[in-house]
């Protein structure tokens, strides 16, 4: 617990030699090394391990800045007229969402007047229907799609929701109904 306790509060001040992990010893060393304190001084028992595989002492490289970094005010500047940029192009987009709302709004009021005046010459608003309550299914946008052989049928093939029928006059046996069911995916009805 105390070796990983100074590894999180400590920096290392040590460069790792990667050139010298070779073995799996070595690894294990290195693991070793890794729970000594980050400035492990001469006197320690395992300074000559630490010694082998890290370069000591290692001095500090200084912090480089670019020059000439900015003042507190340029930064207060950029700063202030980022957010002013961001502020103009949410009032831009307000203005242009009350635009919408406000032609919508119109519309809407435009349809009511009209239908208001339908109804004072027809004596009753206008029929409309309410798509979203519409529920369609196959049978209700599409009629069913049928050819017949002729005379008295006793079945017929059919695929997907069934708005396809091929009747046929004679029930094809149980060979050709499974090989046609399973290969092409055409079912087999008996006509009740």
């Amino acid at each position: 617990m105390r070796c990983e306790r100074e590894i999180m509060t400590e920096r290392l001040n040590h460069k790792l030699d990667i050139s010298k992990i070779k073995t799996l010893t070595d690894i294990k060393n290195l693991f070793e090394c890794m729970c000594l304190s980050s400035n492990a001084s001469e006197e320690h028992e395992k300074y000559e391990l630490l010694k082998e595989y890290f370069t000591l002492p290692n001095e500090p490289q200084e912090l480089k800045l670019e020059l000439p970094r900015k003042s507190l005010e340029e930064i207060s500047q950029e700063f202030d007229e980022k957010i002013d940029k961001q502020i103009e192009d949410v009032e831009y987009k307000f203005a242009q969402l009350k635009y919408y709302q406000e032609y919508q709004f119109s519309k809407k009021i435009t349809r009511i007047i009209e239908d208001i005046e339908y109804a004072r010459k027809n004596g009753s608003f206008p029929a409309k229907l309410d798509y979203s309550k519409l529920i369609a299914t196959g049978g209700n946008i599409t009629s069913n799609f049928v050819i017949k052989e002729g005379g008295k049928e006793v079945g017929y093939y059919t695929f997907g929701s069934g708005y396809f029928r091929y009747y046929k006059r004679d029930k094809p046996n149980s060979v050709v109904r499974f090989c046609m069911n399973k290969l092409l995916d055409f079912r087999w009805v008996d006509e009740k």
